[in-house]
C-alpha cells in the first residue's frame, strides 16, 4: 500500500487573495466589537492602514507567510516583533468596549477568520477539497493563531468542531456606526491617493463584498444580488484556471516576496514590523 505524500502548503496560496479578499477578511475579523475597536482606536501609528498602508500590507502579509511557511524559529521571532506592537493595543477609560490585543479569545476569532478566508478563497478558485486534504489544511492553519498567543489546545480539534465555534462566533458579530464607517472606508480604499482610489476602488469594493459570507454583508448593509453572485463566481473560476497555468512562484506573489523580505530583514537585524 502506497502512502499518500503530504501536500505542500505553497500549493494552497494564491497572491490575488491580498487584493481580492483581504479587506473582506478584515471586515470579518472586526465584526467582534472588541477587535474592531482594538484596530480603530490603536495608537500604534506605524501599523495603521490609514496612515502607513504599504507598511501595514507588509506586516500583515509577512505574518501570514511566516505563520504558514516559516520555521518554528522564524515564527518565534515574528511573534516577539508583533508582541511589541500589541502591547500598546488595549482599551482606555473612554473606549466603548474593553479589549486587549493579547486576549487569546480575540486572537482565536481572528485566526478563525483567516482560516475561513484561506479555505474559502482556495475552494472558490480551485474547487472543493477532498476531506483528507481539507483536514490537513485545517491543521496547518492552526498556526495562524498559535504563531501569537493562541494555545494549540484552543484550536478546535477538527473542521466539525471549528464549524460549531464559527457559528457561535457569528452570534457576536455586530458593527456600530463608527466601525461600519471605518470599514466602508477600507472597501473604498480611503488610505490611497485619490487617483489610485478612483481607478481601483469600485472593483475592490465589489470583489471583496463577494468574498464576505452573507451574515457579514447583512451586518454591513452591503447590497449583493444574484447577478453579482453569478458574475463573482465566474470571475473566481477564471482566476483559478489562469493561476493553475502559472508557475508556483508567480501564483504565490506577494506572499513569497514578503517571506523573503522578512528573512533578509532578520539577517540584517532590521526591524521586522
Amino acid at each position: 500500500m502506497t502512502t499518500r505524500p503530504e501536500p505542500d502548503i505553497r500549493d494552497f496560496i494564491d497572491g490575488q487573495s491580498v487584493f481580492y479578499a483581504g479587506t473582506a477578511n478584515s471586515i470579518m475579523q472586526l465584526g467582534w466589537p472588541a477587535v474592531g475597536y482594538g484596530v480603530y482606536e490603536s495608537k500604534v501609528d506605524n501599523g495603521s492602514v490609514m496612515k502607513v498602508p504599504r507598511k501595514r500590507l507588509r506586516t500583515t502579509v509577512t505574518y501570514l507567510s511566516v505563520a504558514l511557511m516559516g520555521s518554528d524559529e522564524e515564527r518565534a521571532a515574528y511573534r516577539a516583533a508583533v508582541n511589541g506592537q500589541h502591547r500598546q493595543v488595549r482599551s482606555g477609560p473612554d473606549s466603548p468596549v474593553k479589549y486587549n490585543a493579547f486576549n487569546r479569545d480575540l486572537q482565536l476569532w481572528v485566526a478563525g477568520c483567516l482560516y475561513y478566508g484561506a479555505r474559502d478563497f482556495y475552494e472558490r478558485l480551485h474547487g472543493q477539497l477532498d476531506d483528507e486534504t481539507a483536514e490537513w489544511l485545517y491543521g496547518q492553519c492552526a498556526r495562524l493563531g498559535t504563531t501569537l498567543q493562541v494555545r494549540e489546545e484552543q484550536w478546535p480539534e477538527d473542521r466539525a468542531a471549528f464549524d460549531i465555534m464559527w457559528k457561535e462566533g457569528l452570534e457576536q458579530v455586530q458593527y456600530d456606526d463608527t466601525i461600519k464607517a471605518y470599514l466602508h472606508g477600507l472597501l473604498d480604499l480611503a488610505q490611497l491617493p485619490p487617483r489610485q482610489r478612483k481607478r481601483l476602488a469600485p472593483f475592490h469594493r465589489w470583489v471583496n463584498t463577494g468574498f464576505l459570507p452573507p451574515e457579514f454583508r447583512a451586518a454591513m448593509d452591503l447590497e449583493w444580488s444574484a447577478a453579482d453572485e453569478a458574475k463573482h463566481a465566474a470571475m473566481t473560476r477564471r482566476t483559478g484556471d489562469k493561476n493553475r497555468r502559472r508557475p508556483r512562484f508567480v501564483r504565490m506573489f506577494p506572499y513569497n516576496f514578503f517571506l523573503l523580505d522578512f528573512r533578509v530583514r532578520r539577517a540584517l537585524r532590521r526591524p521586522l514590523v
